[in-house]
């Protein structure tokens, strides 16, 4: 079982910076990929993968809609995920979710596969 607890939204006006974590905790290690994401979900929208990363190693995912301007990383030694966003939109409105799941390759991370564990989520608002 794994444990996810976000944080870090708040209010900004458009072309503002926010960086979110979220906290993980639980065994993280009994496959041999472990991936953690960022989804997000506006009113009235279906949810959208945003950012994926696979646990320990370079690899990330990005949706096209924040790609260059959102970051996301990890610290294992804080056991905390990030997503760091500059030049925020009117549009990156919503609610933020970090997820996690488990696999045996890389690809499995990417932002069109299910996740299994989710944090309780986030609140991002851009103003104009």
């Amino acid at each position: 079982q794994v444990q996810l607890e976000d944080a870090g939204g708040g209010s900004v006006q458009a072309g503002g910076s926010l960086r979110l974590s979220c906290k993980y905790s639980g065994d993280t290690r009994h496959t041999s990929t472990f991936c953690m994401s960022w989804f997000r979900q506006a009113p009235g929208k279906e949810r959208e993968g945003v950012a994926a990363i696979v646990a320990g190693g370079p690899i990330t995912y990005y949706s096209d809609s924040v790609k260059g301007r959102f970051t996301i990383s990890q610290d294992n030694a804080k056991n905390t995920l990030y997503l760091q966003m500059n030049s925020l939109k009117p549009d990156d409105t919503a609610t933020y979710y970090c997820a996690a799941k488990f696999g045996l390759r890389s690809y499995e991370c990417q932002l069109d596969n299910e996740y299994n564990y989710w944090g309780q989520g986030t609140q991002v608002t851009v103003s104009a």
